[in-house]
């Protein structure tokens, strides 16, 4: 046989790596053949710090050994911490800057049930309490602040965070402190999230806040859809974030945009602006496969949603807040959109009420202006739309165009339900309401043709030299 060298550049999962790598408690001779998305200059795997995938184990030592060790070769060409086949019970642990979480195929790190391996944090600042209690919070399983260059990844492991007695706690009113999430990034720069399965949190699935050039891309999300706050992707006070390509299947909102609760959003004043969701499926019966809001008291600005499917979804995009949020919801444009058996289409709320304390105030009154949606097919459908205004305060600038609404045999009499909104449409059957009269001449509603920044990044790529 004739041996060749080829230069083979392999993007994301494909990537085979034969590097000779020394890490404690492995020899220098030994070869890992693992996959990996990017070159780290180092690796190392979970069973190198005594971690043993039994579902039995405790991990949480081995994972923090591993990474505290990982961290003091992020400034030669950063690392890569191996999780292999195997489930990897744990707590929570912190992740490092230029470093990579490879979970393999096979792998499952198992969230721990105990509430002593979860650390307490302070409340957000931009919430300014708890979501399920009000002083304190639980960390997440895989938790990072202030960090560079952090990638979660693998070829579809598993991230199981066993959440079913957390969602009885909650359901029972005996949290003292708010549910931990699976994965959670603060205040952290370049990250990307790929290609992994995440079941069952006790509450939110991925929440990255306070951070910038995030792409999420490629995960598969599940939790039982009768359970409160299992939301799949909440990106929070962020900018710069591309999420694609992800299948969820969820109690709560498959995707809600956030950016802080009332007075304490508008003090921190960060808002989540240059989104892009694309190829997205969602499956949530009580819940909005993308909603904006409804904590977005710092603002939700150039958002950019196409080629989205929702199957047995309560609705499309749903926007919420109410006042006292103050902040802004606009520039948001949505097209290609295929729905089947949802209760509304389009749904916006001016009164969704929930307040963190008595202290917020009335008079500050969020700004919905700039909404377009376009080319959308919807079946089975109960109700056309909902859209609710705030009086005094009406959502203005929504343009809705080539749209077609297939009712259920039981629809609601009253298909479009408007107050304190002002509009167009154009092409959209059932006819809409007064308040968004029917367009003479045909229209197309707004969707950009720039590219956000965030288009150019692409999952990190290697280029390896292999004998075959």
């Amino acid at each position: 046989v004739k041996k060749m060298i080829n230069t083979i550049v392999v993007v994301g999962l494909l990537f085979i790596s034969s590097r000779v790598t020394e890490c404690e408690g492995r020899p220098a001779t030994t070869r890992i053949y693992y996959p990996a998305i990017n070159c780290r200059k180092h690796s190392a795997v979970l069973t190198d710090f005594g971690g043993v995938g039994d579902g039995k184990t405790m991990n949480t030592k081995a994972f923090n050994d591993a990474i505290a060790h990982l961290s003091n070769l992020t400034a030669d060409g950063g690392a890569q911490l191996i999780v292999p086949p195997g489930k990897w019970l744990t707590g929570s642990f912190n992740l490092t800057s230029h470093f990579t979480l490879f979970i393999q195929k096979g792998a499952v790190i198992l969230a721990s049930q105990a509430e002593s391996d979860w650390p307490i944090l302070p409340v957000l600042p931009s919430y300014g309490r708890g979501r399920d209690a009000p002083n304190a919070r639980f960390s997440s399983l895989i938790f990072g602040t202030n960090l560079t260059d952090v990638v979660i990844t693998g070829n579809n492991g598993t991230v199981d965070g066993q959440g079913a007695p957390w969602w009885e706690k909650f359901k029972e009113d005996k949290l003292n402190a708010t549910r931990p999430y699976l994965i959670e990034i603060m205040y952290s720069d370049q990250v990307q999230i790929s290609n992994i399965t995440l079941i069952d949190s006790p509450s939110w699935h991925v929440h990255p806040i306070y951070s910038s050039n995030l792409l999420i891309q490629g995960l598969t999300i599940l939790a039982p859809v009768e359970v409160p706050n299992t939301d799949g992707i909440n990106p929070d006070s962020c900018t710069n974030t591309r999420i694609e390509d992800c299948y969820i299947v969820s109690g709560d909102d498959c995707i809600a945009v956030k950016s802080g609760w009332d007075q304490y959003g508008i003090r921190f004043g960060m808002p989540t602006k240059n989104l892009i969701i694309r190829r997205l499926t969602c499956l949530s019966p009580d819940s909005a496969t993308i909603a904006l809001g409804s904590e977005m008291s710092g603002g939700i600005q150039d958002v950019r949603a196409e080629d989205i499917t929702a199957i047995n979804t309560q609705s499309g995009v749903r926007i919420k807040t109410a006042l006292g949020r103050g902040g802004f919801v606009k520039d948001i444009f949505v097209r290609n959109f295929n729905m089947d058996t949802m209760k509304y289409v389009f749904w916006m709320t001016g009164d969704y009420g929930s307040h963190p304390d008595p202290g917020f105030d009335p008079k500050a009154l969020p700004q919905i202006t700039n909404i377009n949606y376009r080319d959308m097919v919807a079946n089975n459908v109960t109700y056309s739309a909902k859209l609710s205004g705030i009086d005094g305060d009406t959502f203005t600038g929504i343009c809705i165009s080539n749209v077609t609404i297939g009712l259920t045999e039981k629809p609601n009499k009253l298909q479009w339900n408007c107050t304190d909104v002002v509009g167009v449409t154009s092409n959209v059957i059932p006819q809409a309401c007064d308040l968004l009269p029917q367009k003479g001449t045909s229209i197309e509603c707004s969707f950009p043709d720039d590219k956000l920044p965030i288009d150019n990044v692409q999952l990190k790529t290697c280029s390896v030299r292999s004998t075959l």
